[in-house]
């Protein structure tokens, strides 16, 4: 691919991401791989390039630009070397013209800005939520550290973090799988806050694909029960070889059907010893991975996420056994999603209480603990852990 075909095919792959943050489409990443599966003339670099290109733009409009080429735009007025792939060759985009449609430069929408500041997020710690994420790891608990290192000289223990290590980007982790699973730190970091131990039984009431649950199995030394529950087939699918591989036969899995959860839970009324909800949310503090999500979220879809949170609260507690622990965690930093969600529990649950959480990043908020971005370099999490009454 021309220099020039590069940034034509960004702008397609831009107003395609556009199209689909607006609709509720599939994310950025999916749709750039269908683009090239369907491209295979493109090579390594040209992906490569592209891909950067596309980030690029998206980390560049804090609200949903007009068009790819708008996004395109606005890069190539501090980019002499992209403006001139404006070209009008035969597989570049037209030529710029002086009344051109700039998309307007920015790092979040202005709302969720407000939100975020409500929140004590302030327009100086904005950036970091939308720089490139670091590559991290978890080793299992009897993984030696010699071994990885000896495997990946160049790799960094993550302070505080025993199991955690930070790879260098684009490191193949694959020869690895099962001694190490692909895990954010702060994923790592809000896992301890359930302090799970062997001879528990834990419920993972939002388990997805299994990330949480694995680590919370790993601090189990395989001993015990873990029963890890979604809604979603597809992604709870992905679980029972994931926990194959990492030798974990403690894990059972357990589909849900939204708004009927307790059917399928009956058995384990007030049995656990940790239940676990690591809740839907906005995402707000996974915009590293994923900055086009700034764009998706509005107003109405906070208020059903906020909904659904309360909801998935209250088929927690159910579960929770007397003195036993319920652990909240969402991937956001707005206070509707974290510490006002748990300061309402509270409000109305009697005997219930917050534990104070110490963990090896982050700072405690209200009746929780917060990581940012900026401040910790991990994705951004509250966790708060709920005491039962006895």
């Amino acid at each position: 691919m021309t220099p020039a075909a590069r940034t034509q095919a960004a702008i397609e792959l831009l107003d395609a991401i556009i199209a689909a943050a607006r609709e509720g489409g599939a994310a950025a990443d999916t749709l750039i791989a269908r683009y090239f599966a369907a491209r295979r003339y493109a090579g390594s670099k040209d992906r490569r390039a592209v891909r950067e290109l596309v980030y690029a733009a998206i980390r560049s409009c804090g609200e949903a630009p007009a068009s790819g080429r708008a996004a395109m735009c606005l890069l190539a007025r501090a980019d002499e070397q992209l403006a001139a792939t404006f070209d009008g060759s035969a597989h570049g985009p037209a030529p710029l013209s002086t009344d051109e449609p700039v998309a307007v430069p920015g790092t979040v929408p202005g709302w969720i800005g407000e939100a975020l500041e409500r929140a004590g997020i302030g327009p100086d710690e904005w950036p970091a939520l939308i720089e490139r994420a670091p590559l991290d790891v978890r080793l299992r608990k009897d993984v030696g550290h010699a071994e990885v290192l000896a495997h990946w000289p160049d790799a960094q223990v993550i302070p505080g973090l025993p199991q955690g290590l930070r790879l260098p980007s684009g490191t193949d982790v694959a020869s690895m799988a099962g001694a190490v699973e692909v895990q954010d730190a702060g994923s790592q970091a809000v896992s301890l806050a359930a302090a799970a131990s062997a001879g528990m039984t834990v419920v993972d009431l939002c388990a997805g694909a299994g990330g949480k649950t694995l680590a919370l199995g790993d601090a189990m030394g395989g001993e015990g029960r873990i029963v890890a529950c979604d809604v979603d087939r597809a992604r709870l699918s992905r679980l029972a070889p994931r926990a194959a591989r990492a030798g974990l036969s403690i894990v059972e899995t357990r589909l849900l059907n939204p708004n009927r959860e307790l059917e399928a839970l009956a058995d384990l009324q007030r049995t656990a010893d940790v239940v676990f909800v690591d809740a839907p949310c906005s995402g707000t503090g996974t915009w590293r991975r994923n900055p086009e999500a700034r764009w998706r979220l509005t107003p109405d879809r906070l208020a059903r996420l906020t909904a659904t949170q309360a909801h998935v609260l209250e088929v927690a507690e159910t579960l929770v056994r007397p003195g036993g622990a319920l652990v909240y965690v969402v991937c956001s930093l707005l206070d509707e999603e974290g510490s006002n969600q748990v300061d309402a529990f509270l409000r109305g649950h009697a005997g219930w209480s917050a534990a104070p959480i110490d963990l090896p990043l982050g700072a405690a908020l209200g009746n929780g603990h917060r990581l940012t971005p900026a401040r910790d370099g991990t994705d951004g999490f509250f966790v708060a852990r709920l005491l039962a009454p006895c």
